[in-house]
């Protein structure tokens, strides 16, 4: 386990693979930690250098007080990036990972080389949303919200048939903190990143499940419509982590999208 302090707190990270190597940069979703991006990272090849982190608010990484904002969250990566010398780097977010590399990308373009934005948007929800979302958390706790979480996430297929998995990924959820979930809901609710999206310019990479119950298609897709020449793809039979479902898939996707723009 390695850790270094930003201004949210302890931040906790990983990496795999070759230093030096493309870096490839893992922000993980609202509620989640590091640990959705294990199966999709190991299928990689192991010639890129992978960087994980948890998010403040989230997994072994510090939870300051909310609530957070998209541009605090960023900062954060941009504190880590700067911390492992690392700049020009494929940045993969997901849900509100893709916020904070969009924010990331806006702000510090200079650590951003290119993006993968996974079942991500730059505006999700409103604020009525979020609002409830916040007040249902502290009043009820996370278990409350743990059973349509995993509707939303995944497939029907995956709740059917991977039911030990689903526990598993129900736990995780849980597991988070209150205070940290909330902030990250203020972030989320108080983001809205579409004129940033019209102005950047880099390569980018929109996909998301096909059965994405939180942010659905036509959302993401309307996403990669702000940014010019972005490239918009479609996981089947997934829902709004295909990181979990089908990590092959999303290792191939976006092994093609770096080649494609011969980013290594």
């Amino acid at each position: 386990m390695h850790a270094f302090r930003a201004a949210g707190g302890v931040i906790h990270y990983r990496e795999d693979g070759d230093r030096g190597g493309l870096p490839v940069v893992f922000a993980n979703s609202l509620g989640s930690d590091l640990r959705v991006w294990d199966a999709m990272a190991a299928a990689l090849p192991k010639r890129l250098r992978l960087i994980r982190y948890d998010k403040r608010g989230h997994g072994l990484s510090d939870c300051p007080p909310g609530p957070y904002t998209i541009e605090g969250l960023a900062d954060d990566l941009a504190a880590l990036l700067d911390h492992l010398e690392v700049d020009r780097a494929l940045v993969v977010g997901l849900s509100i990972g893709g916020l904070i590399a969009q924010s990331l990308a806006a702000r510090r373009p200079e650590l951003v080389r290119a993006m993968v934005l996974m079942d991500s948007a730059a505006k999700v929800g409103d604020e009525i949303l979020w609002n409830q979302r916040i007040e249902q958390v502290r009043a009820q706790g996370l278990e409350s919200l743990a059973d349509g979480l995993m509707q939303r996430w995944f497939s029907a297929a995956f709740r059917a048939n991977r039911p030990e998995e689903l526990a598993i990924w129900r736990n995780m959820v849980c597991r988070q903190t209150v205070e940290g979930y909330a902030g990250c809901c203020a972030a989320l609710r108080d983001a809205d990143l579409r004129d940033a999206a019209r102005r950047l310019s880099l390569p980018v990479l929109a996909m998301v499940g096909d059965e994405d119950g939180a942010t659905p298609p036509g959302i993401v897709e309307a996403t990669a419509d702000l940014i010019a020449g972005a490239r918009f793809e479609i996981v089947a039979q997934a829902g709004h982590i295909p990181c979990v479902e089908h990590p092959r898939t999303c290792a191939a996707m976006l092994l093609s999208f770096i080649s494609e723009h011969h980013l290594d």
